[in-house]
């Protein structure tokens, strides 16, 4: 692409983008140009240490703490964004949490935070930032799902459906604003070495898994989704429509 910096002029709300594949994505899009809201629930330290980086970048940043299960935080984050920032014309469903149990084990409560952290927030922010996006005719709306939306993890399953909801919210989205110049895509990258790993009580056995069984010979990094995210921003990608985009070294291939 001959202008690397395609994306100036233009602002993102990123989900649970203090940290992990949030901060690549944030990063990767302020490479290209654009200002970033970077969202956090709890490690506010991170949060101002990826603001710091973007404007580096050149880019402007704002940080805001907002808890995706609420509803009420998430129209917040996008209104305090389009008003620091100008407008809203990237959101990016980041932030995941849930709880890791057999499905026998899960409870209401379990259920009802793990898909409302990661699934109804989505709903909400695309919800919230389509009115700035229709009023330019141009957006992006990008979720990041998980190969537990349609393969069975262990101890993953009220966030394999929670995953599942995340990919069919997307696809909703996509037919509904393609029309208005707005493109919504999913991500689903393979096992990417983040803090979230560590709340897996198999995660060494992932890892091991996934390092043998990933036939690219690595694991996907943060940056790896960084740099599709960005380039499903671009006009390039305009007719990438409400697509789920394995980014996974070839994981999943084998059976």
């Amino acid at each position: 692409m001959e202008n690397n910096r395609y994306l100036t002029g233009k602002s993102a709300v990123i989900t649970g983008s203090g940290r992990g594949i949030g901060r690549g994505i944030a990063l990767a899009l302020a490479a290209r140009g654009c200002d970033i809201a970077v969202n956090y629930a709890r490690h506010r330290e991170t949060a101002e240490e990826t603001a710091a980086a973007i404007e580096g970048l050149g880019c402007r940043a704002v940080v805001v703490k907002a808890n995706m299960a609420e509803e009420a935080d998430v129209r917040r984050l996008v209104a305090t964004a389009a008003e620091s920032l100008g407008g809203v014309d990237i959101f990016v469903g980041n932030a995941a949490s849930g709880v890791l149990r057999p499905v026998l084990e899960i409870t209401s409560k379990h259920w009802d935070w793990s898909l409302d952290v990661n699934a109804k927030s989505i709903l909400i922010g695309a919800q919230a930032a389509a009115p700035f996006m229709q009023a330019k005719g141009w957006g992006r709306v990008l979720s990041v799902t998980s190969i537990g939306s349609r393969r069975v993890l262990a101890e993953y399953s009220a966030v394999g459906v929670s995953k599942a909801a995340i990919e069919a919210v997307t696809r909703y989205l996509a037919v509904e604003l393609a029309p208005q110049g707005i493109i919504a895509n999913c991500i689903s990258p393979g096992v990417v070495l983040t803090d979230a790993l560590e709340w897996f009580p198999s995660k060494e056995a992932i890892v091991q898994n996934a390092v043998e069984r990933t036939p690219a010979g690595r694991l996907v990094t943060p940056e790896d989704v960084g740099e599709l995210a960005a380039w499903l921003c671009s006009d390039a990608a305009a007719m990438i429509v409400g697509q789920t985009i394995e980014i996974d070294g070839g994981h999943t291939l084998l059976a």
